[in-house]
């Protein structure tokens, strides 16, 4: 079944939607399980999607500000040194993005909860093509990570238009629901969760990867096509 819909702007999450990264996630949240006494799998699954200043400070307990930044970064390190690839789909979609002349490349960009350390880092290595023009958005860019709608706002206004014209792209719950916080609509896509868990989030459409995605200019706007059989 396919469904096509108008916007101005998408906005896409990073890891687990344009990158796997998994090996380097389980590998890093096994480091810090046994360092801090936690249940890796457990808290690697409550967790994704969110920001690690606030999973660190909640599952860690770590409340001294040098401490918790020293830690983000050896978690995002081990993640990098998970080897971090691609997944099915972004590179050509991005690359069609970047190729089309209005609304592109100035109405699309990446809102991660991850930090301006890890982001720039991991995209290279992934070769996942950037926007020319609009920058990210990071964890260090805005007050409150999601799901509250601060980050998806942020990519917004990066995008120069009203989040009520966006299409949020994500594949954690609490990514759909900072998309819907910030009143955009949400495509959720499989990539690391269930299809059901993805239902449960109550996105708008739910696609299994990127690949079952497509975008045209169409009077200054993208027209967005989305296979959304399972």
């Amino acid at each position: 079944m396919q469904t096509t819909i108008t916007v101005d702007a998408i906005l896409f999450d990073m890891d687990g939607t344009l990158i796997d990264s998994t090996p380097g996630v389980l590998k890093a949240w096994a480091t810090f399980a046994n360092d801090y006494g936690l249940d890796a799998d457990t808290v690697a699954h409550a967790t994704h999607g969110r920001r690690l200043y606030d999973t660190l400070k909640e599952y860690c307990n770590i409340q001294d500000e040098d401490k918790l930044h020293e830690e983000i970064k050896r978690f995002e390190q081990e993640v990098l040194d998970g080897g971090p690839v691609p997944l099915a789909g972004a590179i050509p979609l991005l690359t069609t993005l970047n190729t089309l002349t209005e609304p592109a490349p100035s109405r699309w960009t990446i809102v991660t909860s991850a930090s301006n350390f890890y982001a720039p880092q991991v995209l290279a290595r992934a070769s996942i093509p950037l926007p020319s023009s609009t920058g990210i958005i990071t964890s260090n860019d805005v007050a409150r990570g999601k799901p509250h709608p601060d980050p998806y706002l942020a990519g917004a206004r990066a995008c120069n238009v009203d989040p009520h014209a966006c299409l949020v792209v994500e594949d954690a719950p609490s990514g759909v629901r900072s998309g819907h916080a910030a009143g955009s609509k949400v495509v959720a896509v499989c990539t690391s969760h269930s299809r059901q868990a993805m239902v449960d989030a109550s996105p708008d459409f739910v696609i299994s990867d990127l690949t079952k995605m497509s975008v045209a200019c169409i009077d200054g706007k993208f027209q967005v096509t989305l296979d959304t059989s399972e």
